[in-house]
C-alpha cells in the first residue's frame, strides 16, 4: 500500500505535473502571434506502480517531456516551396523595374508573334514607341515643306527626343543590371550570415539535448525559421544527424555540417559584369535551381539581357538605315554626305551636332541644286514601313513592339506562376497550422483542465494532511 505519506507524494507529483501543464499552455498562448513557433505539449505517463496484496497499485503521474508538434514532411515541403517563391519574386521585381525603365505600360496579354499586334499592346505614353512614330511623322511633314526651317527644327527636336529616350532606356537598364548584381551580393552576404546562425543554433541544440530526453523546442523553432529564410535565398538540401544538428548543402555542395560552416558563398564575375554565386574556398560556380539569387540571375541574364540587346539592335539599325539614306541627299546649301545620327547603339545614339547647330544642313533633297526637292526626306519617311532583314524582316515599330511584348510575356508568366505558388503555399501553411499552430480555444481549454486538476490535487493533499493530523492526535 501507499500509505498516507505515499498518497501525499502522489498528490505532490500530480500538483507539479498540473502546474507544468499550465505553464506549457501559457507558453503556447504567449507565442500565438509568433509565426515561427510550433505549439508544445506536456507528455505525461503513469508513475511506477508498487505491489500490494490486491495487485499493482499506481503512484500517480509523472511529466516526462515537453514536445513540439511538427510535421517534418510539411516543413520540408514549405522549405522547398519557399525557394520557388523566392526565385519568382526576384524575377517579378526585376521585370517590373525593367518595364518602368522603358517608360511604357505593357499589356500582359500581348502577343509577340506579330509585330503589329505587339505594337498595339504598348500603352500610350511618351515612350520609345511614340518617339519613334514622331520621328517618321516629322520626316513626312518635312517632305511637304522641304525648305521650311521650322519643320527642320521640329524634325531635329523629335530626333533628339528619340535619341534621348534610347539613351535613358540604356542607362536605366545598365543601372538595373548593377542593382541586380548588388542585390545578388547582398543575398550572398545574408546567406553566409544565416549559415553561421544555424551553425550556432546547431551547437546549442546538441548541447541542450545531449544525454537526456530534454528537447530544445524553442531553439529548434528559431533554427527552422533561419533554415526557411536561407531557403528563400537559395534552394537547399537539409538533413538532421543523430545528435539533432541540421546539415545543409546547396547545389550538391556541403556548406554546413553540425556546428561547422564547411564553406561559404561569394560572388564571382563570369565576364562582362555578370556576377554569379560561387564557393568561397574553390571559386566553383554553383548551378542554383531556386531562391532569390537564382531568380535574380535568371531575370538579369534572360529577359533583361534580351531586352537590352533588342534595344541596342533596334537603335543600331535605325542609325544605319537613316544615315544610309540621309548621306545621299543634299542640304539647302547643296552639301551632301553627312550622317543624320551619331553613335552606334542605344547608349550613345545622338543627332549629328552639325545638323543640330544648323537645320539647313539636313539633306532633304535628292538632286543637287534643287532646293525644293524632297526625294531624300521622303525616302526617310518611307523607312517607317521598310522591313529590315536584321530585325527579322520587321519594321522598326514592329521590332520594338515585339521586344517589349516579350518582356510583357515574361512578366505575365512570372505573375501567373506566383499566383499558383501562393495557392500551393497557402495549402501547405494550412496543413502546418493544423498541426503546429496555436489555437486560443484549445489552449484555454487545456489551461482550465490543468487548473481544475491542480485544484483537485491540492484538495487531495489537504485531505491527506487532515488524515495525518487525525492519526497523530490518536497518540495524544
Amino acid at each position: 500500500m501507499l500509505g498516507l505519506f505515499g498518497t501525499l507524494n502522489l498528490g505532490a507529483r500530480s500538483l507539479q505535473v498540473q502546474r507544468q501543464g499550465v505553464e506549457v499552455a501559457g507558453h503556447n498562448l504567449a507565442n500565438v502571434n509568433n509565426p515561427a513557433y510550433a505549439r508544445q505539449r506536456l507528455v505525461v505517463q503513469t508513475s511506477l506502480t508498487v505491489p500490494n496484496n490486491l495487485g499493482q497499485q499506481g503512484t500517480g503521474v509523472d511529466a516526462i517531456a515537453i514536445v513540439q508538434l511538427r510535421n517534418v514532411l510539411v516543413d520540408r515541403q514549405i522549405q522547398t516551396e519557399t525557394s520557388v517563391r523566392g526565385s519568382l519574386e526576384a524575377q517579378q521585381q526585376a521585370l517590373q523595374n525593367a518595364q518602368a525603365n522603358l517608360g511604357q505600360q505593357i499589356d500582359r496579354g500581348a502577343s509577340s508573334a506579330e509585330g503589329a499586334a505587339a505594337t498595339q499592346s504598348i500603352g500610350a505614353q511618351n515612350g520609345l514607341a511614340e518617339n519613334l512614330s514622331d520621328l517618321f511623322n516629322a520626316f513626312q511633314s518635312l517632305s511637304t515643306e522641304p525648305t521650311s526651317l521650322t519643320e527642320r527644327q521640329v524634325l531635329l527636336a523629335k530626333a533628339q527626343n528619340l535619341a534621348t529616350q534610347f539613351n535613358l532606356a540604356s542607362q536605366r537598364l545598365d543601372g538595373l543590371h548593377t542593382s541586380l548584381n548588388d542585390s545578388l551580393t547582398d543575398d550572398v552576404t545574408q546567406a553566409n550570415e544565416l549559415l553561421r546562425s544555424i551553425a550556432r543554433l546547431n551547437e546549442q541544440i546538441v548541447a541542450t539535448e545531449a544525454g537526456g530526453p530534454r528537447l530544445a523546442n524553442d531553439l529548434r523553432d528559431l533554427r527552422q525559421q533561419k533554415v526557411e529564410e536561407l531557403g528563400q535565398l537559395a534552394k537547399i538540401d537539409t538533413g538532421e544527424d543523430a545528435q539533432g544538428a541540421v546539415n545543409i548543402s546547396i547545389a550538391g555542395e556541403s556548406l554546413l555540417s553540425g556546428s561547422t560552416v564547411v564553406d561559404t558563398l561569394q560572388t564571382a564575375d563570369a565576364g562582362g559584369g555578370q556576377l554569379l554565386v560561387a564557393l568561397k574556398s574553390s571559386g566553383k560556380n554553383l548551378a542554383l535551381t531556386g531562391g532569390s539569387m537564382q531568380g535574380t540571375i535568371e531575370a538579369r541574364d534572360g529577359a533583361l539581357s534580351a531586352l537590352q540587346s533588342g534595344l541596342n539592335t533596334l537603335a543600331s539599325q535605325l542609325i544605319t538605315e537613316v544615315n544610309a539614306v540621309h548621306r545621299t541627299g543634299f542640304s539647302l546649301s547643296g552639301a551632301t554626305g553627312e550622317n543624320f545620327f551619331g553613335g552606334s547603339n542605344a547608349a550613345d545614339m545622338a543627332v549629328n551636332a552639325k545638323l543640330a547647330g544648323d537645320p539647313g544642313l539636313i539633306q532633304a533633297g535628292g538632286i543637287a541644286g534643287a532646293v525644293g526637292d524632297n526625294q531624300t526626306v521622303l525616302a526617310l519617311a518611307q523607312l517607317a514601313e521598310k522591313k529590315i532583314g536584321s530585325l527579322n524582316n520587321q519594321t522598326f515599330s514592329q521590332s520594338y513592339g515585339q521586344t517589349v511584348a516579350k518582356l510583357g510575356q515574361a512578366l505575365a508568366s512570372v505573375n501567373a506562376q506566383l499566383e499558383n505558388q501562393a495557392v500551393v503555399e497557402s495549402m501547405l501553411q494550412r496543413q502546418r497550422d493544423a498541426i503546429s499552430g496555436v489555437s486560443l480555444d484549445e489552449e484555454m481549454t487545456d489551461m482550465m483542465k490543468f487548473q481544475k486538476a491542480f485544484e483537485a490535487s491540492a484538495r487531495l493533499i489537504a485531505t491527506v494532511d487532515s488524515m495525518l493530523e487525525t492519526v497523530l492526535n490518536l497518540k495524544r
